[in-house]
């Protein structure tokens, strides 16, 4: 057994697969970075938006309950329209209908309207979602699916990186409806490269796309993807908010703690995706999971001085361990149904995911209207410890058994 493919397998790699399963990975990841663009490009200029209008900070927050909302109705619709009428058109129609929301946000005059465009937004979010992902792997064998997937989470972690600096920037400079027109280019390049390199779907390939494709391997895949997302939304928001009001951080400090976890992540995924080739994607999600629980015991240590470089080290094996995550439980539930019902599975991951956020956030905002003190956070991230170790590794064990090593 191997850890990592060698450089003569990683070229083998490349003659197996053609050249246009690569393309067809970077026009999907494309699409996808847009979507992780917009759930967090859009939360920072949401004090703007409350100022612009003239609305309470509270009545902003509307907004993402609107977005979110939509985005999760449209997942398991989105999902059987991608199964039935092909990743092209359903990606096409989905980022459509995110042009259209950005648009019509950008010109929107009340809070109201742009309720409306938010959930317009969300409705493209839940089409392009499931499309994106089954389209990404759409072109490699099952034992191969690992480098693509390791390549679409590093991409989800430099959006993650770079979309809350890009918000501030645009905000700061042009004001908050800049952020709404910036998904306007970004989504005709992204539908561009859809339409060009992503084919259309035949109708022998569609054959059997009624057959549900839930299993014990694809519940434990999402499990573990609801898992990994609220560890990841609830601890480090609440660490955000207690850095600002107790460590005296401005947002921008503050915000750095996301943005170096975010790019541990990026760096992990890309690991994981060897190494789930390699190990299979129980051991990799075992492992993801005890490198986080280990990262969330330390800092969850009372005493542990959570603004100082100490706690910073102590974020290594955390994110990379979230990094771990990404990859494994989408490898094992997209192998364990055929490619017709990929558009399903891949809806039900995001569902999981989507709904992991929201336990996340809701119990960091429990945690923080009770106040964002030193011992609430420290029993925070000890919970989500607990969660890694007594949900999160249970899941990952269910993942299937380890496939043949490449050595």
């Amino acid at each position: 057994m191997v850890l990592f493919v060698t450089r003569h397998e990683r070229r083998r790699i490349r003659d197996d697969v053609p050249r246009e399963a690569w393309v067809r990975l970077v026009a999907c990841s494309a699409a996808a970075l847009v979507l992780q663009l917009d759930g967090t490009l859009v939360t920072v200029a949401l004090p703007s938006v409350a100022h612009g209008l003239r609305v309470s900070g509270g009545s902003s927050a509307a907004l993402l309950s609107a977005y979110f909302g939509a985005y999760a109705l449209l997942l398991l619709p989105g999902g059987m329209l991608v199964d039935r009428f092909g990743v092209r058109r359903i990606a096409v129609l989905g980022l459509g209908l995110l042009l259209a929301g950005a648009a019509g946000g950008a010109l929107a005059g009340s809070l109201g309207s742009l309720i409306v465009a938010r959930v317009v937004q969300g409705a493209g979010a839940g089409l392009v979602s499931p499309a994106a992902l089954a389209g990404a792997v759409s072109g490699f064998p099952p034992e191969r699916r690992g480098v693509p997937l390791g390549i679409w989470g590093a991409s989800a972690g430099v959006a993650n990186l770079i979309g809350p600096l890009l918000g501030g920037a645009l905000t700061y400079l042009f004001g908050w409806r800049a952020d709404w027109w910036a998904f306007v280019p970004l989504g005709l390049l992204a539908a561009c490269a859809i339409i060009i390199h992503v084919p259309t779907l035949r109708r022998d390939q569609h054959s059997g796309w009624h057959r549900t494709p839930v299993n014990r391997v694809l519940l434990a895949a999402s499990c573990v993807a609801a898992v990994t997302f609220a560890v990841m939304i609830g601890p480090f928001y609440l660490i955000e908010q207690y850095l600002q009001d107790s460590g005296r951080y401005s947002a921008l400090a503050a915000s750095s703690v996301l943005a170096l976890v975010a790019l541990l992540v990026a760096l992990a995924a890309p690991i994981a995706g060897r190494l789930a080739d390699a190990r299979g994607e129980r051991f990799t999600a075992l492992l993801g999971f005890l490198l986080a629980g280990l990262g969330l015991a330390l800092l969850g240590i009372p005493g542990m001085p959570l603004g100082s470089a100490i706690s910073f080290v102590t974020l290594a094996p955390l994110g990379l361990g979230l990094g771990m995550l990404f990859v494994p439980a989408s490898r094992a539930g997209l192998g364990s149904a055929p490619q017709s019902s990929h558009g399903r599975v891949s809806a039900m991951l995001s569902l999981g995911r989507l709904l992991g956020a929201m336990i996340g956030a809701s119990a960091a905002g429990s945690a923080i209207s009770a106040g964002a003190t030193a011992s609430t956070t420290h029993q925070a991230l000890l919970i989500a410890c607990a969660a890694c170790l007594l949900l999160g590794l249970p899941a990952a064990s269910r993942l299937g058994k380890p496939v043949q090593s490449l050595s």
